[in-house]
């Protein structure tokens, strides 16, 4: 009989996973100091060393656990490849971030507890489908500020609402302090209006070169070559 799938570290795929959701509903119902390794295998069904063989230590099992809630949300995630509104889709993405963080507190928190967690591959999948939302804001001339910038600004209003909540006595959390967060990532992230009317690489050149006698920050030689370059693109359309 062929024996089973076994991980990196030796223990069996589904054992691993076993300890894990284990793990995650104690955090769940306890919270993150209930998460023993005692407690942790005797939920699971198994011995406490056989949490060490599987994950080296207690923070090896918790990184684990953080990687399954990344994994858990990004399966949550819808992705519109060709939203009808760009704006909505921000907010939609905001949304469904923060409700995710509200309805799993505990596992939230741990998750953004350390910043070794951006390395996760799930935390990695779902940055990609964030600057896809922000590519496609740029494209369409929505975007207000830069890419790098827009994203630290959506994390940081949508972990800071989750956080600030939860941080809250129940009877002082008013839904008005997510809308309002909500809103204000909008428009520091985009525009009203399209800064580019025309979608596509000639609209974008059309509208830089036209503001191109607007701006100092170029010498006279590199504005030259760049209304040659824009000239050209520009042409295309």
């Amino acid at each position: 009989m062929p024996s089973p799938p076994r991980t990196r570290d030796g223990g069996p795929v589904e054992t691993r996973q076993r300890v894990i959701e284990a793990a995650a509903d104690l955090l769940a119902r306890e919270g993150r100091d209930a998460v023993t390794t005692r407690a942790v295998a005797v939920a699971a069904g198994l011995q406490p060393p056989a949490i060490y063989r599987l994950f080296g230590d207690k923070d090896g099992l918790l990184e684990a656990v953080a990687e399954h809630g990344f994994a858990t949300f990004l399966a949550a995630k819808h992705v519109d490849p060709d939203p009808q509104d760009l704006i909505e889709d921000l907010r939609a993405g905001w949304d469904l971030a923060v409700e995710f963080g509200l309805a799993n507190p505990a596992l939230y928190t741990l998750m953004y507890s350390e910043p070794t967690r951006a390395t996760s591959a799930a935390f990695k999948a779902g940055m990609e489908i964030l600057m896809g939302r922000i590519r496609r804001l740029a494209a369409g001339g929505r975007l207000r500020v830069g890419e790098e910038l827009a994203a630290m600004l959506i994390h940081a209003t949508a972990r800071g609402a989750v956080l600030t909540w939860l941080s809250l006595p129940v009877d002082r959390r008013d839904p008005a302090l997510l809308t309002i967060l909500r809103e204000s990532m909008v428009t520091a992230v985009t525009n009203e209006e399209p800064a580019v009317q025309e979608v596509g690489p000639a609209g974008a050149a059309r509208a830089l070169r036209a503001t191109l006698p607007e701006q100092s920050v170029l010498s006279g030689a590199e504005q030259h070559l760049l209304r040659e370059w824009l000239d050209r693109l520009a042409s295309d359309g």
